[in-house]
C-alpha cells in the first residue's frame, strides 16, 4: 500500500527535483511551511480514498469518480482522466529516452524500447504484476532517494536559503499556499488509480494506515528534496534536472546512482498510467486486457518521440486542474460521510 502510494507520486518530475523547484523551493522559507502542507494533504486524502472505498466497496478508479461527482460529469471526468492516462504513458517514454540520450549517452530509442518491455513484462499479470513492480522497484528507489537528498540536506550549509528569502517579493511568497495544493491535485490524480486498486487487498485500517503512512513518507522526502536544493541556491534553478547537479557535486558516481533513481521513478508513473489506461480500455472497448497493454503502448510510441519538456509543459497544467476536481469532490463527499458517521457514533 505505500509503496504503491509512493510508486505512484514520486515519479520523474519528483526524482529530478524539477517539481519540488517550482512548487515549493521559489517561494523560499514558505515552501517548508508548504512541504509539510502536502505531505499532511496525502495523507489525509490517501486516508479518505481508502475509507471511502471500502465503505462503499469500490475497488477501480471509475466508479470512484462515479461516487465522486455522478453519473454525468463523472463519466465526463473518467474520459478526461483516460485521455491524460494515455498522455502519460508517452510523457513517461519521452523521459526514459531523454535519460538514455542525455545521462547515460544512449540512443533515446534504447531508452523508449527499454521501458515499454518492462511495461510489459510487469503489467502483463495485470494488478499482480503492478503490485509485484511497485514492491521490487520502489523500495530501491526509495533508498538511494532518501540517502542522497539527506546528505545533500544536513551535511551541506542551508544559510543561502535565508539570503534568498529576504529578496523575495512578499507578494509572490504569498502563493505558496496555492502551490502547495496544486502541486497536491496534480499528483492525487494518478494516485487516484493505483490506490483504490488496494481495496481488494487491504482492510479498512491497514488501508487507512497505509496511506496515511505513505502521506507522512511523502512529506519527509517533499522536506528533504526541498532543503536539500535550498542548499544549492541558486544554481539549481537554471537546470533541467536540478537534483542531478546535486549528485555530480556530491559524487560523479552518486550522479550516475542517482540516474537509475531518475529512470525507476519514470518507470514507476509510467507503470501507473499503462496499467490504468490498460484497464480502463478493456472494459470499455471488451477486448482481452493483455491486448489492451500491447495496443496502448504501441500507440504511445510515435508521440514519446516528442520532447519531453514540451510534453511536459502541456499535459501537465491540465492534469493539475483535473486533480483539483477530484480533490474537492473527495473532501466534499468523503468528508461529509465520515462526519455523518462521527455523529451517529457520538449520538449513539
Amino acid at each position: 500500500m505505500v509503496m504503491g502510494y509512493l510508486g505512484a507520486v514520486i515519479g520523474a518530475g519528483f526524482a529530478s527535483g524539477q517539481e519540488i523547484v517550482q512548487f515549493f523551493v521559489v517561494y523560499g522559507a514558505y515552501g517548508f511551511k508548504g512541504a509539510l502542507l502536502a505531505g499532511g494533504l496525502f495523507a489525509l486524502l490517501g486516508m479518505l480514498l481508502i475509507y471511502t472505498a471500502h465503505k462503499e466497496g469500490i475497488d477501480n478508479y471509475q466508479e470512484m469518480l462515479t461516487y465522486f461527482l455522478g453519473t454525468r460529469w463523472g463519466v465526463l471526468v473518467d474520459f478526461m482522466l483516460t485521455f491524460f492516462l494515455f498522455l502519460g504513458i508517452s510523457t513517461m517514454l519521452a523521459a526514459s529516452g531523454a535519460v538514455f540520450y542525455e545521462h547515460l549517452y544512449l540512443s533515446k530509442v534504447s531508452g523508449i524500447i527499454s521501458a515499454c518491455l518492462l511495461v510489459i513484462i510487469f503489467l502483463i499479470t495485470g494488478r499482480k504484476g503492478l503490485f509485484l513492480s511497485y514492491n521490487l522497484l520502489v523500495p530501491v528507489k526509495l533508498m538511494f532517494l532518501v540517502f542522497i537528498t539527506a546528505y545533500a540536506a544536513f551535511i551541506f550549509k542551508a544559510d543561502q536559503m535565508e539570503v534568498y528569502t529576504s529578496f523575495m517579493i512578499y507578494e509572490e511568497a504569498g502563493f505558496w499556499l496555492v502551490s502547495s495544493f496544486l502541486y497536491v491535485a496534480y499528483n492525487f490524480a494518478l494516485a487516484l488509480v493505483v490506490l483504490t486498486e488496494y481495496r481488494a487487498v487491504t482492510s479498512p485500517l491497514t488501508g487507512m494506515a497505509g496511506a496515511a503512512m505513505g502521506g507522512i513518507v511523502l512529506g519527509m522526502l517533499i522536506v528533504f528534496t526541498y532543503r536539500a536544493l535550498g542548499n544549492f541556491l541558486p544554481h539549481v534553478m537554471y537546470y533541467q534536472v536540478p537534483m542531478l547537479f546535486i549528485a555530480g557535486n556530491i559524487n560523479i558516481k552518486v550522479k550516475y546512482v542517482y540516474t537509475v533513481v531518475l529512470w525507476l521513478g519514470i518507470l514507476t508513473t509510467a507503470l501507473a498510467n499503462a496499467y490504468g489506461f490498460a484497464l480502463r480500455f478493456s472494459r470499455l472497448t471488451s477486448l482481452n486486457y493483455q491486448f489492451c497493454l500491447l495496443l496502448c503502448i504501441v500507440m504511445a510510441v510515435p508521440l514519446s518521440l516528442f520532447s519531453f519538456s514540451d510534453l511536459v509543459g502541456r499535459i501537465y497544467p491540465a492534469f493539475g486542474f483535473l486533480g483539483l476536481v477530484i480533490i474537492w469532490a473527495l473532501f466534499f463527499k468523503a468528508g461529509k460521510d465520515m462526519l455523518e458517521q462521527i455523529y451517529y457514533n457520538i449520538r449513539k
